[in-house]
């Protein structure tokens, strides 16, 4: 398929200094003069600031990364997950056409798209809110038929839930992804046949839906207008969660586990020490970490029982990490120095 650049072109781009400050890390991860090794990860950051890629990004990106334009515009043009025109304001929506889709009513899905949105592919609405592309397999072949729509998947759709969640979007409602059909996860729609002990205490929603529920970003671009890293977006608990259960399903709400830590205000003199040293710690984690008041490792290393239960049940997302990872030893060593 042929992909060109879209005929009308913006005058300039420019990161937004978050963004910016974000590109620049990643460029720090390869070795001196093997900093093009970004371009994928700087364009995907563009593009989650703009919504697509416009010819004066892919150039601003080649030029942060010392590439040749032409180089950029290659990645660019190959890649079919790079929106090469402008993309709805508020939404893409992306719907599977492949085998397992296709026979479960992906064809119907198109037609709510060409109905609701335009009658073509990657054609804006009326409204300037939506477009829409059928795309190849997205691997949520279990709950076909499926969608991406922003930064999330929406299973076991019917046409008639999908229009329901166009309209949600539409008026400024965050629908929560995952299975649309009362499935937790992947499971038989009949229910667990097998770990039937694991259902009773799990927690509402599965692990990459409750991401999406605490973060409120599926369709958010990544613009300056989120919240900081690491904090969680207001929540809109009436659009963004399904009925309530009924209470006698709810379980009892369990006391807060153990005790916070001490925390700092800020990072001592000579700035906070690289937390993503200890084994398990990511850029996010790290930033999360730094949001509650955590810098040095002397700090995780003083971590007593009762308080690795406190801080391992409210890192949101990352829960359980520090017990699973055993953070308090590999930061006893980094404050030592006796880990490389």
């Amino acid at each position: 398929m042929l992909r060109r650049l879209h005929h009308e072109q913006p005058e300039s781009f420019a990161f937004t200094p978050a963004n910016r400050a974000w590109a620049e890390a990643q460029m720090r991860k390869y070795p001196e003069g093997r900093q093009a090794s970004a371009v994928i990860p700087l364009l995907w950051r563009a593009q989650e600031q703009e919504g697509w890629l416009s010819r004066p990004a892919i150039e601003h990106v080649a030029d942060m990364l010392g590439m040749p334009h032409i180089r950029a515009l290659e990645v660019a043009t190959f890649y079919f997950m790079f929106q090469l025109q402008p993309v709805g304001s508020v939404a893409h929506v992306q719907i599977c056409g492949t085998l397992s889709c296709m026979i479960c009513g992906a064809e119907d899905l198109v037609a709510v798209c060409k109905e609701k949105i335009a009658p073509r592919a990657h054609e804006l609405s009326a409204d300037g809110k939506f477009s829409w592309e059928e795309v190849e397999c997205l691997g949520a072949c279990g709950n076909a038929p499926m969608a991406q729509i922003g930064k999330d998947y929406y299973e076991d759709l019917t046409a008639a839930r999908l229009a329901e969640i166009i309209e949600e979007l539409r008026g400024g409602k965050v629908p929560v992804p995952g299975p649309q059909n009362g499935r937790y996860a992947a499971e038989p729609k009949s229910g667990l046949t097998s770990l039937t002990e694991y259902a009773a205490g799990r927690a509402e929603y599965n692990a990459s839906v409750e991401r999406a529920v605490v973060w409120q970003d599926t369709v958010k671009r990544i613009d300056g207008t989120e919240a900081p890293s690491g904090k969680a977006r207001p929540a809109k608990a009436a659009e963004a969660k399904p009925a309530a259960k009924p209470a006698a399903a709810k379980a009892e709400a369990k006391p807060a586990a153990g005790k916070q830590p001490k925390v700092l205000k800020a990072a001592r003199k000579g700035g906070a020490d690289d937390l993503k040293r200890i084994k398990g710690v990511g850029p996010k984690l790290e930033a999360l970490l730094h949001s509650m008041g955590y810098f040095h490792f002397d700090q995780v290393a003083a971590w007593t029982e009762e308080e690795v239960a406190w801080v391992d049940e409210n890192l949101e997302g990352f829960k359980g990490r520090v017990s699973r990872d055993n953070w308090v030893e590999q930061a006893k060593e980094l404050a030592e120095g006796k880990k490389g």
